[in-house]
């Protein structure tokens, strides 16, 4: 065996915390530690470590699936069982969406002894400039993240004036002003990300669009009066904002559709561009085309020849047409361009577009008289889809136009599709806990509805929660995600004899005892499916196994959990529990009333629930009657 003390003086110096657990006694000595306000060298139960660790907010570990907080339980269940060296994740949730990572090891001294030593990992997750959260993270484990909130593009407005004008060190110090003052008005809330060189993706999950754009515009007003240091005038830094609202949708979708917005903020800079602001009523019936001529001939003839198919704008030179381009974006189908005009040529219009990144979701198609290979090799290296000679062609040009137009048609509802298909999945998975749930409940002599009842009360719980205060940072998803998991509250009674789940009347102390167990089964058979491991739907489900029977004033089991420790989507699922055990007939009662079981309830014959909880089961119960029970309250 490794001597302890030589060993933990090696790792001092190397780590960032070091800790020593002593099995025998279920305590933890913290030697070192930056991770939490913790005095070095005392002994912390693990009540006390819970404590500490959840002051610092949302702390989770990630080892053989998810434990959201540090109990006296699951504790054990990290380190006692240990027999040989081993590593994990701490993840720290930040702003709601994105994570800060911890990497701990855990090595075996000898029978009673574990030494705990972790590195702060964060740099590898934070961009090293400006201090958000990097590409590399946002596309590892933030773009998937099927979200429902504020989603933002910000780009700096003139970056490179700062860097031509003052040097790359004053564009960077703009960029660190950006970001930090972001940071500043929304805090907590949201997330930063740099998501390119002078653009910036903000999440703020949950938020309504009234709200996001009161942020915003706070943020445009606290940057118009800071200054960047380095520059000799004092330049205050501006943004173009483009930002929508997210709707069980990936981030990666949300963020398309808000990047499109910001390219027509950047036309007047310093702008914030919703779904909502207005553009020009027009015929969207059909696909709209940007003809992009000099010629005023020119342009007339190819809007005759369009006109039935498709609805034709019209730009005399470049300029014009990067206007529109700002001004409706992908509201544009296709670009008909013309490569020779004055001031702004072809070739200059697509640099530009370029840029912006309109050309990725826009095709051109060049018009040009000038069939010459350099000229047309430029064009396609800047994007161009294809090209159509002069004089014109009327079949050429209607079936180019059209065919591209279909082609970029069908790439966006391929897109769409594939989200139809992630809902579908989602239904699948719905019915599948449905019938297990069914099964379990027969088999536990709950009824086989009582998994379904549980869902049904606790989506109308939470819902109606999200309507009386927003105290709780719940998306419409969240809330859904946990009713699909209360159909799994009970699966632990697999693992208890069935003569104790259907006994007619009290249980003895002994019994209760191994009855109580269902909880901790059926959170080890959900965090024992590997190949489902960091699913949120498991690791929900795994939450509400183990805690559906914890109550607000610390009464329940198994871990002792008190008021807003126990997660409030936990706490939806207790009381829809307790309900429908109340108004159904059991082995060893009979059904109540739905008006005694209310009343029951506010009495706190059943354990103490949260107050704010049981008044919106007040508010659904006559619908709960009528539409999940067929009957009046």
């Amino acid at each position: 065996m490794v001597e302890k003390e030589a060993f933990i003086t090696a790792l001092l110096p190397l780590c960032d915390t070091v800790c020593e657990y002593d099995r025998n006694r279920g305590k933890l000595c913290v030697r070192k530690t930056d991770l939490a306000q913790a005095e070095e060298s005392r002994w912390y139960t693990a009540e006390e470590l819970r404590d500490l660790f959840r002051s610092g907010g949302g702390v989770a570990a990630e080892r053989g699936g998810w434990v959201r907080y540090l109990s006296s339980g699951n504790l054990r269940s990290f380190f006692y069982g240990s027999e040989s060296n081993e590593s994990f994740r701490l993840r720290f949730r930040q702003g709601g969406v994105g994570y800060r990572q911890y990497d701990i090891r855990i090595d075996r001294i000898n029978d009673s002894t574990l030494v705990i030593s972790g590195r702060d990992t964060q740099e590898q997750e934070l961009d090293t400039l400006t201090g958000a959260l990097s590409r590399n993270h946002y596309q590892r484990d933030m773009c998937s993240e099927v979200y429902n909130g504020g989603v933002a593009i910000l780009d700096m407005d003139d970056l490179k004036l700062y860097n031509d004008i003052y040097g790359h060190s004053v564009g960077d110090s703009a960029l660190r002003v950006l970001a930090d003052t972001v940071r500043e008005v929304v805090g907590g809330s949201g997330s930063l990300v740099r998501y390119g060189g002078d653009e910036y993706l903000l999440l703020m999950p949950g938020v309504t669009q009234e709200a996001f754009g009161e942020v915003l515009g706070r943020l445009q007003q606290r940057l118009r009066s800071a200054t960047v240091p380095g520059s000799e005038s004092g330049q205050h830094p501006t943004v173009s904002i483009g930002c929508v609202i997210a709707r069980q949708e990936t981030i990666a979708e949300a963020v398309k559709r808000a990047d499109r917005l910001m390219y027509r903020a950047k036309r007047t800079k310093d702008t914030v561009i919703t779904e909502d602001t207005p553009v020009e009523n027009e015929d969207r019936d059909k696909p709209v085309v940007l003809v992009v001529d000099d010629s005023a001939m020119n342009r007339v003839m190819l809007r005759e020849m369009l006109a039935e198919g498709f609805t034709v704008r019209e730009a005399e030179d470049g300029v014009s047409c990067m206007d529109q381009l700002g001004r409706y974006g992908a509201d544009i189908s296709l670009v008909l361009l013309d490569m020779i005009m004055p001031v702004m040529d072809g070739l200059q219009v697509l640099e530009e577009m370029n840029d912006r990144g309109y050309i990725e979701d826009i095709p051109v198609i060049m018009i040009t008289a000038d069939d010459s290979e350099e000229k047309i090799r430029q064009a396609y290296d800047l994007g161009v889809v294809d090209y159509i000679a002069r004089p014109f062609d009327v079949r050429v040009v209607q079936r180019r136009v059209q065919n591209t137009v279909k082609l970029y048609a069908r790439q966006r509802r391929l897109a769409a599709v594939m989200s139809q298909q992630m809902r579908r999945q989602e239904r699948t998975m719905t019915i599948v806990a449905d019938i297990l749930s069914r099964v379990m409940g027969y088999r536990n002599g709950e009824g086989a509805d009582h998994g379904r009842h549980v869902e049904q009360i606790t989506g109308r719980l939470l819902q109606r929660l999200l309507e009386r205060t927003d105290r709780y940072h719940l998306s419409r998803q969240d809330c859904r995600r946990a009713a699909v998991a209360a159909m799994f509250h009970d699966i632990g009674k697999i693992g208890v004899p069935d003569e104790l789940l259907r006994k007619p009347g009290t249980l003895t102390p002994e019994e209760f005892e191994v009855v109580k167990q269902h909880t901790l089964i059926g959170e080890e058979l959900l965090r024992g499916m590997r190949d489902f491991r960091g699913e949120p739907l498991v690791e929900t489900a795994a939450e509400i196994c183990r805690w559906h029977h914890e109550r607000l004033d610390g009464k329940g089991y198994p871990d002792g959990l008190k008021g807003d420790e126990i997660p409030v989507t936990v706490q939806a699922v207790s009381l829809a529990d307790a309900y429908d055990a109340l108004v159904s007939q059991r082995s060893y009662k009979p059904a109540y009333s739905h008006g005694e079981a209310l009343d029951m309830i506010r009495r706190g014959a059943c354990g103490a629930f949260s107050p704010l909880l049981v008044e919106c089961l007040q508010d659904i119960q006559p619908a709960l009657c009528r539409e999940i029970y067929g009957m009046q309250a």
